[in-house]
């Protein structure tokens, strides 16, 4: 008998969160069941929530959401043969993704379902809610550095026998959850990496391995990462949050290398859910910066495209991360699993309001909600 299995359904757009009885999914070919123990929370999860069919038109409700989960494995599906039950692994899940679009593999609940080339064990000094906040970061800033229309950088690794590039890659917003993996992640490549952030985290910067910090707030930032990559060859840059682009694309255009620009930046509506005159004036502000953004792109010779952190679910980068170097990388101390876990309450009747302290923001910290 399959285990009574409970989740936080979406009833509909823009609805609250119910928590009612799931259907217990075995688990199909690659893939495993996870007794879930703890979940992150992401900004986009509120997002989606409250403008439903505006960001995922393929969702029939009532569905689960839910990107960020660790916990224990209960039993593997036919060829699985990296994981067994009882092991402690961290995973992405994308029930929102269109590809996939089955509540079962979704985060939100007791029981998940995982594709096992997103997923990595975990060591044992590592808890659930430290590895919890990694997966949809660490995917986004995957797919942007690593998959063949984007950067398309050399993959990571765990050693360095593989050697430098002796190439530079920009990270702005380096001190982001985006950009903090984005900066391990390319120097585990052998890229050099400059990136932005506040002054306060330059340090930190540096012990994730960059090997130049920029205060993104300084009216000479620009022309001063200009003159940092003469000489150099660029590897293109990650773009992250508010405001990322323009700057980004005046670097990259100026610099020799690659004049292309992983994008995960587009204008957040300062309040949800968005009604009447607000909805138009964000839907306004959104045709506003993509127009702008591709303008400025094409006078200035420059490329960009804006990343879907679940696309390495379906090409070599899924396993490439979560096979090839997360579980290495993890277990030798050599990846650091950041931001914090902020844990705001236990059980999955706290995942709703976790989700609204998610989207205002907490810091330098990520959401977390331990079952």
């Amino acid at each position: 008998m399959p285990p009574p299995n409970r989740a936080a359904w979406i009833p509909a757009p823009n609805k609250p969160l119910e928590i009612k009885s799931a259907p217990y999914t075995p688990p199909g070919k690659n893939e495993i069941v996870v007794k879930v123990r703890a979940v992150a929370l992401n900004p986009v999860d509120y997002m989606i929530q409250t403008m439903g069919k505006m960001i995922a038109s393929w969702v029939q409700y009532p569905f689960i959401m839910g990107d960020d989960v660790a916990g224990e494995v209960v039993q593997v599906g036919l060829g699985v043969t990296r994981f067994q039950p009882d092991d402690r692994v961290v995973g992405h899940a994308v029930s929102m993704d269109k590809r996939s679009n089955r509540s079962c593999e979704g985060a939100f609940q007791e029981y998940a379902v995982l594709r096992t080339n997103l997923v990595s064990p975990i060591p044992e000094y590592m808890t659930f809610e430290n590895a919890c906040v990694l997966p949809l970061c660490l995917s986004t800033a995957a797919c942007g550095l690593f998959m063949k229309d984007y950067l398309a950088l050399r993959h990571p690794n765990t050693t360095t026998s593989k050697g430098s590039t002796g190439q530079t890659l920009l990270v702005w917003g380096g001190s982001t959850a985006v950009g903090r993996n984005a900066v391990q992640l390319a120097v585990a490549a052998g890229y050099d990496v400059i990136a932005t952030s506040s002054p306060k985290n330059f340090s930190y910067m540096s012990q994730l391995g960059a090997s130049q910090a920029f205060d993104y707030h300084s009216p000479t930032v620009v022309p001063d990462i200009i003159i940092a990559l003469k000489g150099k060859q660029c590897a293109g840059a990650i773009a992250i949050g508010d405001g990322s682009m323009p700057p980004c694309i005046d670097i990259v255009a100026a610099s020799s290398g690659s004049k292309f620009i992983a994008q995960a930046s587009v204008p957040q509506p300062a309040e949800l859910p968005p009604k009447g005159i607000k909805m138009v004036s964000f839907v306004s502000s959104l045709i506003l910066f993509f127009v702008s953004t591709w303008f400025k792109c094409k006078v200035k010779g420059v490329e960009s495209k804006m990343i879907w952190g679940d696309d390495l679910m379906e090409n070599e980068v899924g396993s490439a991360i979560y096979e090839g170097f997360l579980p290495d990388a993890l277990q030798e101390g050599k990846y650091v699993a950041t931001p914090e876990p902020y844990v705001v309450s236990k059980g999955l009747e706290g995942i709703q309001e976790g989700l609204k302290t998610a989207w205002k923001g907490f810091g330098a910290k990520k959401v977390v909600v331990t079952l």
